[in-house]
């Protein structure tokens, strides 16, 4: 059994969406890499006695997604991708933790898949208005094929416009449970 980080304390924390980034990266005709990120996170870790009892979930809003280029949120978010109105949310629930990786099962479009999460736990600290905080940070690749996303266009050259595999990193900071 894993003991418990430094300053990781048993009970329900509460993911702070305002310091919580949900990031992607997939690749652009084959030559470069388009970023983006999704603004409406929401979710909890519940601790346990160890690591390995530890549990993470978390939805976020297709809505919220957001590139730098409005023709091409929209073009995500319609049924050639998401389908943010028939499919408001993807979500995230762990089934194991060791520290290190982070397994759970992501749904996105109602298509579910165990995946592996690279996770770094960055510390914690109680801020200045004295709310005491945990960070971790984490990353995985994903095929977007294998979860519904499969729009494309072939290129004159060769090859296809997007790229199959995703690379997500995730930002997260927990608020500590509060004393009853």
């Amino acid at each position: 059994m894993t003991a418990l980080p430094e300053g990781l304390t048993q009970g329900t924390w509460t993911l702070d969406a305002s310091h919580t980034a949900a990031a992607f990266t997939v690749r652009h005709a084959g030559i470069s890499k388009t970023r983006g990120q999704f603004d409406e996170v929401s979710g909890q870790m519940i601790v346990g006695e160890t690591l390995e009892d530890t549990r993470i979930s978390a939805e976020i809003q297709i809505a919220s997604l957001t590139t730098g280029n409005e023709d091409r949120d929209q073009h995500l978010k319609s049924a050639d991708f998401f389908d943010a109105e028939q499919f408001t949310a993807m979500a995230f629930t762990s089934t194991s933790f060791d520290g290190k990786t982070l397994k759970g099962d992501l749904t996105i479009k109602d298509v579910t898949k165990n995946v592996e999460l690279d996770v770094e736990f960055e510390g914690a600290a109680t801020d200045p208005f004295g709310t005491y905080r945990a960070g971790f940070s984490g990353t995985t690749e994903i095929s977007r094929k294998e979860f519904g996303l499969t729009w494309n266009a072939a290129l004159e050259a060769g090859g296809v416009l997007v790229g199959d595999t995703v690379k997500i990193t995730i930002d997260a900071e927990f608020t500590a449970p509060t004393a009853a």
